[in-house]
């Protein structure tokens, strides 16, 4: 009912638009303030004409058009009359009537046509009751699982299906315990032992504790292709402060990849970061460097620059450490050097525009082009 009476608003809202103009009087005498707009239009053409902005000529034709209209709205005449002849009535009869036949009768018929007059009204609180019901019947459905396992402790299939589910929700501990029974009910594999190490690391925020990293090498050992497992074994390594482990693990993890993986991106940022933080100074050597001469300071830079060189040649994926090595040797003076790195960098990223695009950003502001 609620929409056929919404329905029915709309119609006649049309159907008022539709003859508001046509019950609208012709002819309606121009009010005084017409006059006084007509007044200033005419001192404004004797301004400009004084002035020189307009010649005589276009002034007296401006002076002849005000005139007539200032003349016309001062006799209380519509400047243009209007032909209300008896052919002008019907034809606004003949809309009216097209106004209040064809469009409720039209909107009706489409309705009919195109619509769903048989459906029922849904209105906002039960379609949120019914919100609330599907978030309850989840909650009903965990709760299910949950005690057809108490009952059932063996079921190895139940504890693999409800153990993601604890992880979205955000229930880690609950996770790292369907994982523990899943992999004892139903057998060790690698794709097990690698989802037990995730859930560890979960419930610990993030870290790699000495239990997950063991499930991560089981993985492993099961299965070498395992890439999730490799992945979390280099980050268990940068972890434990070991970054040349982690690097090494992460290099070979590269080298494995399929050409196109989704994650190749994430492993060679990783490796960028702890390869950039081998290839900087250690507090020793910034302590041992503070008591150099500057000519033995300047070799010691030129060791690590070299060493950010073969590192870069090997795995040439790192932008930052392609622009760290040629502003390298820009700040030593070996120009040359640093347009070949450039080259190389070039040939290192062909295939990824956007880095290409940074890097010769990057060169235009150091002046090396050309």
């Amino acid at each position: 009912m609620t929409l056929w009476f919404g329905l029915a608003l709309m119609t006649v809202a049309a159907i008022l638009a539709v003859l508001w103009p046509l019950a609208r009087r012709p002819g309606k005498p121009a009010s005084g303030s017409d006059v006084a707009v007509y007044r200033d239009q005419f001192d404004e053409i004797e301004r400009d004409r004084a002035a020189g902005l307009i010649a005589d000529k276009e002034a007296a034709a401006a002076r002849v058009e005000v005139s007539r209209r200032l003349i016309a709205a001062a006799d209380g005449q519509a400047p243009a009359p209007v032909d209300v002849s008896r052919a002008a009535i019907w034809r606004r009869r003949a809309v009216a009537a097209v106004a209040l036949l064809v469009l409720p009768f039209g909107a009706v018929g489409l309705y009919l046509a195109l619509g769903s007059p048989l459906l029922p009204d849904q209105p906002l609180a039960p379609r949120l009751a019914a919100a609330r019901g599907a978030q309850q019947s989840i909650e009903t459905l965990i709760a299910q699982v949950e005690q057809h396992l108490e009952r059932s402790p063996d079921d190895g299939r139940g504890w693999e299906v409800i153990a993601p589910v604890y992880v979205r929700l955000g229930r880690y501990d609950d996770a790292v315990k369907a994982r523990r029974q899943a992999l004892r009910l139903n057998g060790e594999s690698a794709e097990r032992h690698t989802a037990l190490g995730q859930a560890l690391m979960l419930s610990a925020n993030g870290v790699v504790t000495a239990e997950a990293k063991d499930a991560f090498e089981k993985a492993v050992a099961l299965d070498h292709g395992d890439m999730q497992a490799r992945y979390f074994l280099g980050l268990a390594a940068e972890q434990d402060g070991d970054r040349a482990q982690a690097a090494a693990t992460w290099r070979a993890l590269v080298a494995d990849a399929p050409p196109n993986a989704p994650w190749l991106d994430l492993v060679r940022s990783a490796l960028a970061r702890v390869e950039g933080a081998r290839s900087g100074p250690t507090e020793e050597q910034m302590a041992a460097a503070s008591d150099l001469s500057a000519v033995q300071r300047k070799d010691m830079i030129r060791d690590m620059v070299d060493r950010l060189s073969e590192r870069l040649h090997r795995d040439g994926s790192d932008l930052d450490g392609w622009l760290r090595l040629v502003r390298s040797y820009v700040v030593l003076g070996d120009r040359d050097k640093a347009r070949a790195a450039v080259g190389d960098a070039r040939r290192a990223l062909a295939g990824d525009p956007g880095k290409l695009r940074r890097l010769d950003d990057f060169v235009k502001g150091l002046g090396l082009e050309g």
